[in-house]
């Protein structure tokens, strides 16, 4: 008899499982997709797949949703056909049927990202060159020259020279319309930021100008501004300006949210780093949501920056936000399970095994060699003498009888370091191997590697504008 499954899903999840499905292109069963018609597949109760599964259309399997949690056999036996859970997540499908998963394509995204340099007016154009060179590493599309109050910027046109004989786009944010019509003759490909009545500036000059209100209060003056420039025929990009949180945080979301709904076509800029940098919880979340709602009203350009210690990586996390939203945009999909990246201090399953299972491998064990693992309730340490479960790594010392061996002791120190962190965040632990971070880590030395320029690295030049600095 052929094999033949009904997968049930819910709203969200059907065109994510169908196109799964679709790739892949099973040679060992044939298969129907049923939604069942509820938005949220893992809420689905035996009794409701009871009430609307009325016809199982000639299955002879049925796969439900991994996260349900309903009697198995009591539905076997409804139905008269095997049924059984799926994977928790629509990506291991292929695991699940045996064969390899195929690896979402990050490759591409649509939203372009200004890397702002705050401070350029106390950097040399050199130190701007190599800050420049590890944004754009980091997945910055444009260096943004950020200008300070009262401080003069006399290098501005030798910086701007040099970022573009390096293949740079360059943006200028200053309040005044004079120089910024300079900087465009000087090279600069956007201006921050005209207002209806400097406008005037793109008149003279060929960059691209982003627009914003006289005060984010007033978009009707945003809207005069893009008139304006709509008929002259000018590129340009709309920003109604974004808001700190207990600032007017959710005023400015509408704001965009109504520009994109009287300009279906236009190009939006959203500066997020009025939220990054004034929020103080983990940027990489905060970037996921902003991005997340550029994505969903088709806003093309995020200006972001990394002042505050906590936003030092805004920009590659903004980077590998834009690319997970533009696949799951793809996939009709939120962005769930298409990387870990932004998952900076927690993991979706971070205790592969519960306390009974690692006593089950203690168990087996023959040898006086330390086995460490995590589960739920602590860290485990094991081999053929001892097993013990503890949640600071001070309680095993008495027990692992290495105070004489001074190698051996400190590089358990550090194993059950890492164990007790990971127990205390909800990250995947595996001996030997360091914690992972996702895209918040700091460089290691085999990425430092790919900076180099005229044989000097990244750390080099640090330590010589260190120099220069004293």
């Amino acid at each position: 008899m052929n094999k033949r499954i009904l997968f049930v899903t819910g709203k969200l999840a059907y065109p994510s499982l169908c196109k799964v499905l679709e790739d892949l292109q099973p040679t060992d069963f044939t298969y129907i997709v049923h939604d069942l018609g509820i938005s949220v597949a893992s809420l689905m109760t035996a009794r409701l797949i009871r009430h609307r599964l009325t016809d199982i259309r000639g299955a002879t399997h049925i796969v439900l949703p991994g996260r349900f949690r309903g009697d198995l056999d009591e539905l076997s036996a409804h139905f008269g056909v095997p049924v059984e859970r799926g994977p928790e997540e629509l990506k291991d499908l292929p695991t699940f049927f045996g064969k390899a998963a195929v690896a979402p394509d990050l490759g591409r995204y649509d939203i372009r990202i200004f890397g702002e340099i705050v401070n350029a007016p106390e950097m040399t154009p050199g130190e701007i060159l190599a800050l420049a060179q590890e944004y754009r590493d980091d997945g910055a599309d444009v260096i943004d020259m950020g200008f300070l109050p009262d401080t003069p910027f006399p290098h501005l046109e030798d910086t701007i020279k040099q970022l573009k004989e390096h293949g740079f786009e360059v943006s200028v944010d200053t309040h005044d319309p004079n120089l910024l019509a300079q900087a465009a003759r000087w090279g600069a490909d956007y201006l921050f930021s005209l207002k209806y009545d400097t406008l005037w500036v793109a008149d003279e000059v060929e960059a691209t100008p982003i627009l914003v209100p006289d005060t984010p209060q007033q978009p009707e003056t945003l809207e005069r501004a893009i008139e304006a420039l709509q008929a002259r025929g000018r590129p340009f990009l709309a920003d109604p300006i974004l808001d700190p949180i207990h600032c007017g945080f959710t005023d400015s979301i509408l704001r965009y949210a109504q520009l994109r709904e009287r300009h279906p076509d236009i190009e939006i800029m959203m500066g997020i780093g009025n939220l990054t940098e004034l929020t103080h919880a983990d940027s990489a979340g905060v970037n996921a949501l902003l991005l997340g709602v550029a994505s969903e009203l088709g806003i093309r350009h995020v200006l972001t920056t990394q002042v505050s210690e906590h936003c030092r990586k805004a920009i590659r996390e903004a980077d590998l936000a834009r690319r997970i939203l533009f696949h799951a945009r793809g996939e009709g999909m939120p962005p769930t399970g298409v990387h870990n990246g932004l998952m900076a201090l927690h993991e979706r399953k971070p205790f592969p095994y519960d306390a009974g299972e690692i006593a089950g491998f203690a168990k087996g064990v023959k040898d006086r060699n330390f086995r460490i693992q995590v589960a739920e309730d602590g860290v485990h340490v094991y081999n053929a003498a001892m097993h013990k479960a503890a949640t600071d790594p001070f309680d095993f010392y008495p027990e692992l009888g290495v105070s004489e061996d001074g190698a051996h002791a400190f590089y358990l120190g550090v194993e059950l370091g890492r164990a007790q962190l990971a127990w205390q965040l909800g990250k995947r632990y595996e001996q030997d191997e360091e914690l992972r971070w996702g895209c918040a880590v700091e460089r290691g030395e085999e990425d430092l590697t790919k900076h180099k320029e005229a044989g000097v690295t990244l750390l080099e030049k640090r330590e010589k504008a260190k120099r220069k600095k004293k």
